[in-house]
């Protein structure tokens, strides 16, 4: 059975019908870039050409990255305002004219990691971490999902932890691997401390070039190891959610 997911992402839009047995893309993903200022129109603009690209007619799960509570948006940290308190599913399914499904970015990540990849048949609490324009979080416990974490907006320095160690700042600030894993490492002994994970999966695109920071990182209790299933895990969720609804 194949179901399509796009995931929204602060700098681009992605997505690909999900064969939803292998939980894998059934074909190569599209991309378009995420659009500045990334308003609710210009954005819904982008997701329609991902759908479109590939003649899909059917349900359509989307990510958005915020907190989403039945279809609503309620946070727009990376993305234009106008999000916040819109009814997205409604105005998304409106415009494609398909069942769609919308749900936190990172959560979706995080159920198909859970299901597929890294986190498949553990029990305990695991945390999935997406870095990319930002950090996104994932919470399970025993499989099932505290939703709407936004564990990347936990104050590290006085500030937003995405904002020290998410790969934006690692990019906007030119950092080596060396010092970007230190920044990591601070964080995600945060995050231990609040939470005592036995599993960290740190996932988005930088989960490709896990080995070149994952080494560097010293000093977590955790076990810490990169999504499987990398950037494609939340146009997989995303389609998940869909066959669920």
């Amino acid at each position: 059975m194949n179901v399509f997911g796009v995931d929204i992402g602060g700098s681009g839009i992605k997505g690909a019908p999900v064969d939803l047995q292998r939980g894998d893309l059934a074909q190569p993903r599209h991309k378009v870039l995420t659009p500045h200022p990334a308003t609710p129109d210009s954005v819904i603009d982008g997701v329609k050409e991902v759908v479109d690209n590939f003649g899909w007619s059917g349900p359509v799960g989307i990510t958005f990255p915020g907190v989403v509570t039945d279809g609503v948006t309620r946070t727009a940290a990376n993305v234009d305002k106008g999000w916040v308190d819109l009814n997205a599913q409604q105005v998304l399914g409106e415009r494609l004219g398909m069942p769609v499904t919308v749900l936190n970015d990172a959560d979706a990540a995080g159920v198909a990691e859970m299901t597929f990849g890294a986190g498949a048949d553990r029990k305990g609490t695991v945390i999935l971490l997406t870095f990319g324009t930002g950090i996104g979080s994932a919470l399970f416990l025993d499989g099932r999902l505290v939703p709407n974490t936004e564990l990347g907006h936990l104050e590290l320095n006085g500030h937003d932890a995405e904002k020290h160690a998410s790969t934006k700042a690692k990019e906007d600030e030119d950092l080596s691997w060396e010092h970007w894993a230190k920044r990591v490492t601070k964080y995600l002994a945060h995050v231990e401390m609040l939470f005592s994970p036995s599993l960290f999966i740190i996932g988005g695109g930088v989960s490709r070039k896990a080995e070149k920071f994952l080494p560097l990182i010293e000093g977590i209790r955790a076990e810490i190891v990169p999504a499987q299933l990398q950037n494609n895990a939340g146009i997989v969720g995303a389609a998940m959610a869909a066959a669920k609804r």
